[in-house]
């Protein structure tokens, strides 16, 4: 998996490519905290998913913990950008759309953030 980060005004982008799955979770985990870790005055997590495959319940673990820490330790909201539909149909058996969005673009991602409303 390679992984790749922005960020724009109180968001961090964080773009995946390839499978999010056990062998990749924890680097992915790793990444995003040390990413957070950089800068207080990120709220929202946007993960641009338009390149990753398959994800697996490792990986659906990782990004409910991200979800957590944003949630809780930001009071921001977290944001899938683009998946495809086989990992679109991971993440709604898995109940992530119960506490993320999906955008279909980056501007709509960004605009999502700033709006700063999501259902707890």
């Amino acid at each position: 998996m390679h992984l790749e980060a922005r960020r724009m005004g109180d968001s961090l982008i964080v773009r995946l490519k390839g499978e999010l799955d056990l062998h990749s979770a924890e680097a992915f985990r790793a990444f995003v905290r040390e990413q957070l870790a950089a800068s207080d005055r990120i709220r929202n997590l946007i993960l641009d998913l338009r390149a990753v495959p398959f994800i697996d319940s490792s990986g659906v673990g990782a990004i409910l913990g991200r979800y957590k820490e944003i949630r809780e330790g930001r009071a921001g909201r977290l944001i899938a950008l683009g998946p495809r539909v086989p990992v679109r149909r991971v993440l709604a058996m898995s109940g992530l759309l119960r506490v993320m969005d999906i955008a279909e673009t980056q501007q709509e991602a960004l605009a999502m953030a700033k709006e700063g409303k999501r259902v707890p």
